[in-house]
């Protein structure tokens, strides 16, 4: 079954914007050597960025050799390596704001 991304220019910009960040090179130095524009670099750049899903990685449960909390939580492993634990008591209306500033 062939799966089309939604949309395929925005997956190639991304792919682009992610090349440069992995190069090290400045935007006006990898947009020259790409044939690019700055001008579209930084758009895209923006575009994708404020459009961007949030990521999640599969987290394996593992035996813990700890007391296990009460209160079940769930864990949210972001691409920057950090964790964002959500407890069950946590107000939806919080948890909207602080993964909306998560996209941002």
């Amino acid at each position: 079954m062939d799966v089309k991304p939604v949309n395929p220019k925005a997956d190639e910009w991304a792919e682009r914007i992610a090349a440069q960040t992995r190069s090290g090179m400045s935007v006006k130095q990898f947009c020259r050597e790409q044939g690019l524009t700055e001008y579209s670099f930084y758009a895209w750049r923006k575009r994708v960025q404020a459009s961007g899903p949030v990521r999640f990685a599969l987290v394996e449960r593992r035996a813990r050799r700890q007391e296990r909390t009460a209160e079940p939580t769930v864990e949210l492993v972001l691409a920057t390596g950090e964790r964002l634990r959500i407890g069950s008591g946590v107000d939806i209306a919080t948890l909207r704001t602080v993964l909306d500033a998560l996209r941002g």
